[in-house]
């Protein structure tokens, strides 16, 4: 009966390290994953800043060229 017991416990135990070392792993592979979103979203926003500034840009040559036209 102690022999059962205790490889039932060994079996426990192994489950449970197995456990940890699933989590150790999922917490940071999270933590990876939040810092690469960190990046792409801060990539995203100078990105849409410059896509404006472009668009600004372009629109004042446009506006430019009409009045060069009319004038």
């Amino acid at each position: 009966m102690s022999d059962y017991i205790n490889e039932q416990i060994a079996r426990l135990e192994a489950r449970i390290n197995t456990l940890v070392s699933t989590c150790d792993r999922l917490r940071e592979e999270n933590r990876m994953l939040q810092k690469s979103q960190e990046s792409l979203n801060a990539e995203k926003a100078t990105l849409l800043e410059r896509n404006e500034m472009a668009r600004s840009r372009i629109e004042a040559m446009i506006s430019r060229l009409k009045q060069m036209e009319h004038g």
